[in-house]
């Protein structure tokens, strides 16, 4: 494409001689040629943003998450991973992507609706937007993938929730029943683990007097994984605070270079419940707390900054102890892309939190935090034969119908001695069933 995109816009804009003031008024066919007229120019300056560097270390990270997944399907028998519509659409592809969002920017600019420095500032902040949250969603995902992964590596492993074999990076809709379910539940030899991404979020309510009692939800601090030991269908518990069942574990992921330099403002979650009562009872309390201790200050100047609605200004290794002094972890993890600085290490695992460091890509640089993770599983009720099986071979990895299969034939084959050993150590041969082909 020759020419820059200012060049392309005076262009088209002399060509289409838009009089539509807004693209939902245009129909179909029109929106249709529109977007293809507009094409190049979109491109243009999706690439004048962020340049073609960004877009193919995007891409690099894309695969890397691929790879994940072909490693899950061979290893928990994981059928198909839902994503955001969001992060789909972006690991479909990139560029698309970043041209889509400014869409509705560049109509108006094409009607005279916007100016051209208008346009320039509104679409590259969407860009830059855009690009940031999907980069670290997908460095968050592929931990997560890997963390799975290593862990069904170190010993044979089922996926027993979602059950139908669907992994699911995304939690919409996921709440409207009141809980908040895991997004997969593991199992193996050493007992489960259940996985929760990006919890606790809002869960449903139907008037005012719900609302009140679930606000704290709403408000409440993310971090970027939580891991229970055992199966557990629902973290919610509205009565506590923090709202939620303690963690065993906390894993939060830093993608970006400069993590540790960068800061926050913390004002949301120290919105105000919508009751009095609510109010009266401070469930503010422990969070104030932690960010006192966080902040190096006392809990009375927290409180005061919040009622003089000030935002609270934290560096982002004092949110990560935040979210340990909150939710309380027996054991909690960050993981960087990155090299941290000693002073920023020795300030997090001085809070209790475990520092994994210039991780790139290379799971080796996860595989003590798989087996730490590991170390919380329990037990998830009935053994699992297979994984048991698998376990005694000396198998990483298997096909699970393919073991169940073989084991069949061993035992239609070895019958009579199995019924001797069964007798020796139970019921008699005259109290057995005898199924056909034994």
């Amino acid at each position: 494409m020759k020419g820059s995109w200012e060049d392309l816009y005076e262009d088209l804009r002399s060509k289409l001689g838009l009089s539509k003031r807004h693209a939902i008024d245009l129909g179909p066919r029109e929106r249709e040629a529109l977007i293809r007229a507009t094409d190049a120019l979109r491109e243009k300056f999706v690439l004048n943003v962020v340049g073609k560097d960004e877009l193919a270390k995007a891409r690099a990270w894309i695969r890397e998450v691929g790879k994940c997944v072909e490693e899950l399907r061979a290893l928990l028998g994981v059928k198909c991973v839902f994503y955001t519509r969001e992060l789909k659409s972006f690991i479909s592809d990139p560029l698309a992507h970043l041209k889509k969002k400014i869409f509705v920017y560049t109509f108006d600019l094409l009607t005279g609706k916007i100016e051209p420095w208008q346009f320039e500032r509104k679409a590259s902040a969407a860009i830059r937007t855009s690009l940031r949250t999907n980069m670290r969603s997908i460095y968050q995902t592929w931990v997560f993938f890997k963390l799975l992964s290593l862990i069904a590596s170190e010993e044979p492993s089922k996926l027993i929730h979602p059950e139908h074999g669907s992994l699911y990076v995304e939690r919409s809709g996921r709440q409207r029943l009141g809980l908040i379910p895991p997004n997969c539940v593991i199992s193996g030899l050493s007992g489960a683990l259940s996985f929760f991404l990006e919890v606790p979020r809002p869960i449903a309510w139907e008037d005012s007097r719900d609302l009140a009692s679930v606000w704290k939800f709403y408000v409440a601090l993310r971090p970027d994984m939580m891991v229970y030991g055992g199966v557990v269908m629902d973290i919610a518990d509205p009565p506590s605070d923090p709202p939620i069942k303690k963690p065993d574990f906390i894993v939060e992921c830093k993608e970006l270079d400069d993590w540790y330099g960068r800061v926050r403002d913390l004002k949301g979650q120290l919105s105000k419940p919508l009751s009095a009562e609510e109010w009266r009872f401070l469930w503010l309390k422990g969070l104030w707390d932690g960010l006192a201790d966080a902040m190096g200050v006392k809990r009375k100047e927290v409180i005061r900054m919040f009622r003089e609605e000030r935002s609270i200004r934290l560096r982002e290794p004092q949110l990560v102890q935040l979210y340990r002094s909150v939710y309380r972890p027996d054991e909690m993890a960050l993981v960087s892309r990155a090299r941290v600085p000693g002073e920023v290490r020795d300030e997090l695992e001085a809070h209790g939190i475990k520092v994994y460091d210039d991780v790139g890509f290379r799971p080796e640089r996860l595989e003590e935090l798989a087996h730490e993770l590991l170390s919380k599983a329990r037990p998830a009720g009935e053994a699992d034969l297979l994984a048991e099986v698998a376990s005694i071979l000396g198998l990483k990895q298997f096909d699970r119908e393919a073991l169940r299969k073989v084991l069949l034939e061993l035992v239609r084959e070895e019958a009579d001695v199995l019924r001797k050993r069964l007798s020796a150590s139970g019921p008699n041969d005259e109290g057995m069933r005898k199924y056909p082909g034994t």
